[in-house]
């Protein structure tokens, strides 16, 4: 079985590039920036987990009672960077999540050039992100936007 195609396949279906933000008032722009690739599974489908985790060899996998799901994500900007991104670069994806994954790319490498640092780079951030996976979000992009404004 070629494991690294099976993955890509997998994450396709089951994965997710995000990029998630907190309100976080001991940094400069009061804003913090996460971002985090995760594979989502039933606990009945545990196991697929820990194959993507010995795969990758970083992330981590946890339990959530709220929907009695396991997800495994990787939120270190150095995984996210040496593993994680070169892997999808390899073995392409090819549906809907191909673009989030190339937005994915930019705010990665903004973030580990320390952008999120700046407002003005973080306002460019905040808009890569609110491209990718636009379903809900905890905070919506216009609070996010007039908390750098002030």
């Amino acid at each position: 079985m070629d494991i690294a195609s099976y993955i890509t396949g997998f994450v396709e279906g089951e994965g997710c590039f995000c990029v998630s933000f907190n309100l976080r008032s001991k940094l400069k722009t009061g804003i913090e920036v996460r971002p985090s690739f995760s594979v989502s599974q039933h606990k009945r489908n545990a196991k697929a987990l820990e194959v993507v985790q010995d795969y990758f060899q970083c992330g981590g996998i946890r339990y959530s009672s709220r929907d009695h799901s396991y997800k495994y994500e990787v939120r270190r900007i150095d995984d996210l960077q040496k593993v994680i991104i070169p892997h999808f670069k390899k073995y392409r994806l090819i549906g809907g999540k191909a673009d989030d994954f190339d937005k994915f790319i930019l705010v990665c490498d903004m973030v580990a050039k320390n952008y999120h640092r700046n407002n003005h780079r973080l306002v460019e951030i905040i808009e890569l992100a609110y491209d990718i996976n636009q379903g809900r979000r905890k905070i919506n992009k216009e609070k996010l936007l007039k908390h750098l404004a002030r």
